[in-house]
């Protein structure tokens, strides 16, 4: 059989935006399907549904959790449910608290420490729960590993073992460790309305304060498919992605030059800035490009009136890329195969307007 790559970013239909995301591949005759988050309990049944019906499939070789919100794990109780999964990858906050305990004041039993971050953290608790009783094995998702064609740029161990200490679910921590995971939480909360101010072709204005530390916990994805080079980003922000732009480096991959972009956190203006896309997405051209050079995908709800961000419908748009959010449709991106009946997504239209705080 002819290699091909479909992606499927799933419409999730609240009051919050979320992620699901199915990808069916074929390499050199080997076929794998791969999930990325799920969603809330509806959008999972959605999700297996999907599956079934158009990857003829209940086998789903790899089930990744990006990270423990409750908008990506919830729907993933559903696959594990109704799917015959090979491996759920997951990064799980109290497999470390024998080597975070002397970071935390209040805590001196290992076990007391383990039991509060299975409490915090209770959605991933259950899920992987939910793995061990139906005998699917857990792995952690962290940089270097390997998820059949997809390898884990970030985060690294180290780092994601600072973001468990940094973020506000966590025990009193030192407080120079907590404080600028704090300022970046709050940060994010109080800048939900922002001015809209007209700006020129090219401009762009994005906060001083990142996202939250939980979201930077989140898996960043990448693979090559059929010459094709994808990155799957969850929720993460500017320090996640920068630290897998410098993975990218390591490992030899040119960057830019992606095919597929994942929009991370539904279009959040706190996840990314003009020197993160650049490396990623490329630099700014001078006058709008005749014609797109890659997708960029966002998973964002029609409800949702906070997402995306017309500073990064900008920014896509800025690098050539050709935008579009799923706001109540399935999105559907493949090469060396086809679906039929699914029409092309048009273009995202370019925002004469910015946030500006």
């Amino acid at each position: 059989m002819t290699d091909f790559v479909e992606i499927d970013f799933l419409a999730v239909e609240t009051a919050k935006s979320g992620d699901a995301i199915s990808i069916r591949y074929s390499i050199n005759g080997k076929e794998e399907v791969h999930v990325v988050d799920g969603g809330f309990l509806d959008t999972g049944e959605k999700l297996v549904e999907h599956i079934k019906i158009h990857y003829q499939t209940e086998y789903v070789n790899h089930v990744v959790l990006t990270h423990t919100d409750q908008d990506h794990v919830n729907g993933l109780r559903m696959v594990l449910v109704h799917c015959d999964v090979g491996c759920l990858w997951m990064n799980r906050p109290w497999l470390y608290a024998d080597e975070l305990i002397a970071r935390f004041k209040t805590y001196n039993s290992v076990d007391a420490l383990r039991r509060h971050l299975r409490s915090v953290y209770a959605a991933a608790a259950n899920l992987e729960e939910q793995a061990l009783e139906k005998g699917i094995p857990i792995l952690s998702a962290l940089q270097g590993t390997r998820i059949g064609a997809f390898t884990v740029m970030a985060p690294s161990k180290q780092r994601y073992l600072d973001l468990i200490v940094e973020s506000e679910k966590t025990p009193a921590a030192v407080e120079e460790s907590r404080a600028d995971s704090i300022g970046r939480y709050f940060a994010d909360a109080t800048k939900a309305v922002a001015n809209l101010v007209r700006a020129a072709w090219a401009q762009e204005y994005f906060p001083l304060q990142g996202t939250s530390s939980e979201n930077e916990m989140s898996v960043i994805q990448y693979a090559n498919i059929c010459n094709k080079r994808i990155l799957l980003s969850g929720d993460a922000g500017r320090d996640g992605l920068s630290e897998a732009a410098d993975y990218a480096a390591v490992l030899g991959i040119q960057t830019p030059g992606l095919w597929m972009f994942q929009v991370p956190h539904h279009g959040g203006r706190h996840n990314v800035n003009t020197d993160v896309l650049d490396r990623w997405l490329g630099e700014r051209t001078s006058i709008p490009p005749a014609s797109t050079s890659f997708n960029a995908l966002c998973s964002s709800a029609k409800a949702d009136e906070h997402h995306p961000k017309k500073s990064v419908i900008r920014s896509i748009h800025h690098r050539g890329g050709h935008f579009a959010a799923t706001e109540g449709k399935n999105l559907h991106l493949a090469v060396g195969i086809s679906r039929e009946g699914w029409t092309p997504v048009p273009q995202w239209p370019y925002p004469e307007e910015q946030e500006e705080d």
